[in-house]
């Protein structure tokens, strides 16, 4: 955390740069404070239930933390499903390509989950966007893993890099899919009073 908490409106429990940029793109003045928690996903526990789990104990663990001083944590997950299969980030090449043979020519879905904790209470929102891929052709496979790009991505692939070639057709939050939706993250901020729009 690398800002004065009388400078910041919010903490964001999480390290991506993705969700730190969509933040910006609304003008949310926040520091970063990632949660450090067991992502595993309980046996036959439901996606749904799953990605609002995750979102939510990422924002309790750094709101129990006294450097967030009781501001409010914005805590967020993002889960590619297909046929109720989650596809979480690849650790190795094989599994990049595996999941992205999986989504080649189909339709997915990403389910991006925010949660806000602040002042005892805890807000929760899910958004769902379907993503139709293309079908991927073989060599494409090997040329995409080489860029580095697929690597700790959700689904082995950014949408918002250059994994955007394979995407045919979208339906729902665009930024969902990259991490951050933001019309459920602005409706979200409103109940809990928090500024948007701050100039840069």
């Amino acid at each position: 955390m690398d800002k004065p908490l009388s400078d910041i409106d919010l903490i964001l429990a999480s390290a991506s740069p993705r969700r730190a940029e969509l933040l910006r793109q609304i003008g949310v003045r926040f520091a970063v404070h990632p949660a450090d928690i067991d992502e595993s996903q309980y046996p036959n526990e439901a996606v749904e239930d799953y990605v609002q789990r995750m979102a939510c104990e990422k924002a309790q663990t750094v709101a129990r933390q006294k450097p967030t001083n009781e501001l409010p944590v914005l805590g967020a997950d993002t889960t590619v499903v297909l046929e109720q299969q989650v596809f979480p980030k690849p650790a190795s090449k094989a599994e990049a390509i595996a999941t992205l043979r999986a989504l080649s020519g189909r339709n997915h879905r990403v389910l991006s989950a925010i949660a806000v904790v602040a002042g005892g209470r805890t807000g929760l929102s899910l958004s769902e966007t379907s993503v139709r891929f293309r079908e991927i052709e073989e060599q494409e496979y090997e040329r995409y893993w080489s860029t580095g790009e697929p690597l700790g991505k959700a689904g082995a692939y950014a949408i918002q890099g250059l994994g955007a070639v394979f995407v045919e057709a979208i339906t729902g939050s665009y930024s969902g899919v990259v991490g951050l939706p933001l019309m459920q993250t602005f409706e979200l901020f409103e109940r809990f009073n928090i500024a948007c729009w701050n100039a840069p």
